[in-house]
């Protein structure tokens, strides 16, 4: 593996732990898929640094079970506002 790859993964699992990041807010901040993120966190980090991997896949796993919780807030939060009467 090269190089860059297992700094780029280290820096993904540093950033999702501090920040409880989503695989979507890392690939944004990183410019990188989500696919990309995913791989990092679960395949070449299990590998490179295995403490860390755990770690970063259990505030993902978190994560995970938490996105309906926040599709739903949303949703809720997008029909709020598309009906609330806007006076010029």
């Amino acid at each position: 593996m090269k190089a860059y790859i297992e700094e780029r993964a280290v820096s993904i699992a540093n950033y999702i732990i501090e920040n409880n990041a989503t695989v979507r807010q890392t690939a944004k901040q990183f410019g990188i898929s989500k696919s990309t993120v995913h791989k990092d966190v679960t395949e070449r980090l299990s590998v490179i640094n295995p403490a860390l991997a755990k770690k970063a896949r259990a505030v993902l796993d978190l994560n995970k079970s938490e996105r309906h919780i926040r599709g739903g807030l949303a949703t809720k939060e997008k029909y709020l506002h598309q009906n609330t009467i806007h006076v010029p």
